[in-house]
């Protein structure tokens, strides 16, 4: 099926060609024509499977008649997050070039006064997070009134960050009978009670099976020790041919410092997190996109719905307190049909959330050892992980070799005195003393990497 068979207009088509899409995914073919009649949906829909086109080409064409009226949006799109409304407010500038809509942004982190602008010329499409949402609201600068078409995106994800609550609020303040459109990865009860309690006899459609992953990301799990974490991903990095990568993170201040530590190791990486600005974090994702930084290290901000062309790896430097979040961090590669490769760092302490995650997705994660790992000598000495290049077998251990006298060709019986010992290392320049606290020789038995 194609898209012209879903009763979208010639002029949306139009701009779907030329964004280079010829064939809609599952989640989109069911989706739109739905929309299109009218009717309140629920979409259960894995992350990268198309769903924000699947309710904003609809939109389009359904908004293409009627006209604004200032203070009272005609349609309101809700996001958990700053970044997911401003992509989806670009997925309208990118389909909707042939249609004469007008639309505003609210989101947090800019300035007030030009989203109230844009509110007092009238929008057909408003873009929001809940929090600026009920500020301006309870300012008495937004109408609900006359909004007939309501978007509830990642619901589960605004179940998580705390949202529910504001977005009962804002349902109470709509038109009763508005159409409705819900879509989440996952149905968890209080999602279900949402649905139950605000949607009028929907259409449900699910395009895969709650928090199942992309099959087209291969997916590892690297054991490590903690203090060596950071020496364990960038050997990864090194074995691996990494194009673009996130790496997400579970605290601010984690992804601050590795950001720092991975450049101080001369890689292309950048950040971004809470607690910047929203200026700072559009700029971080445009040299992210632009291919000015190749690695984004990211707290979970970033874990949703964020569609970067190209991302090869994502990599969970951290593994997430939640199972949910693992779904969605990884579901940052291997869109649009493309493979993708995941590697997850893992210790002692986080058996249980590693449990939790391969029992929510009903797969068990392939295990990768790293016994070690040269942690403390220079960059330039770093051997890369290699086991996930060839499929893993288990190979029989080497016997360690005997110490060979180097001003001798061939190996001498062990001297009877002990042997001269070596100089030792110079210190090394701007020391990530985040890796760890040894300074003296690298023992042979680390210096051989990983297995």
């Amino acid at each position: 099926m194609s898209f012209a068979d879903l009763g979208l207009s010639d002029e949306l088509l139009r701009a779907v060609t030329e964004a280079g899409y010829d064939e809609p995914t599952p989640v989109q073919n069911q989706a739109i024509p739905s929309v299109l009649m009218m009717r309140d949906l629920i979409a259960i829909a894995q992350t990268g499977t198309g769903k924000t086109a699947a309710f904003v080409l609809p939109m389009i064409d359904i908004l293409g008649e009627g006209r604004t009226r200032a203070l009272m949006p005609r349609s309101l799109i809700l996001e958990p997050t700053r970044e997911l409304a401003a992509q989806v407010a670009e997925n309208f500038e990118k389909y909707g070039k042939y249609h004469k809509l007008s639309m505003a942004l609210l989101i947090g982190g800019v300035q007030m006064g030009d989203q109230v602008k844009a509110l007092e010329k009238g929008v057909d499409v408003l873009i929001a997070t809940p929090g600026r949402l009920m500020d301006l609201f309870e300012r008495g600068k937004i109408l609900l009134t006359g909004c007939n078409l309501l978007v509830i995106d990642e619901a589960d994800r605004m179940l998580d960050m705390g949202f529910i609550p504001d977005i009962e609020n804002i349902c109470t303040k709509l038109p009763t009978n508005r159409q409705t459109l819900l879509f989440s990865a996952t149905m968890p009860p209080p999602i279900k009670k949402l649905a139950d309690r605000f949607l009028s006899n929907p259409k449900t459609i699910e395009v895969a099976r709650p928090a199942t992953t992309n099959i087209n990301i291969a997916q590892f799990l690297v054991e490590t020790e903690q203090r060596k974490k950071r020496e364990t991903l960038r050997n990864i990095i090194q074995a691996e041919d990494v194009h673009t990568a996130i790496i997400f993170c579970n605290r601010k201040t984690t992804v601050r410092e590795l950001a720092t530590s991975l450049k101080r190791h001369r890689f292309k990486a950048g950040e971004i997190h809470g607690d910047m600005d929203q200026p700072s974090r559009l700029r971080e994702l445009e040299r992210f996109k632009s291919g000015d930084i190749n690695l984004l290290v990211a707290s979970d901000v970033a874990a949703r719905g964020l569609d970067v062309k190209g991302v090869s790896h994502v990599f969970n430097f951290d593994a997430p307190w939640h199972p949910d979040d693992y779904v969605h961090r990884i579901g940052r590669t291997g869109r649009g049909g493309a493979s993708g490769r995941a590697f997850t760092l893992v210790t002692k302490e986080d058996a249980e959330a590693i449990e939790n995650i391969e029992k929510l997705t009903g797969l068990k994660i392939e295990r990768l050892s790293s016994q070690g790992g040269a942690a403390d000598a220079e960059p330039e000495q770093e051997r890369p992980l290699a086991a996930a290049k060839a499929p893993r077998t288990k190979a029989e251990p080497k016997p360690r070799a005997a110490k060979v006298d180097e001003t001798s060709s061939k190996a001498a019986p062990a001297p009877s005195t002990p042997p001269k010992p070596k100089a030792p290392p110079q210190p090394k320049a701007a020391p990530d003393h985040g890796d760890d606290g040894w300074n003296g020789p690298v023992p042979d038995f680390l210096a051989r990497g990983f297995n």
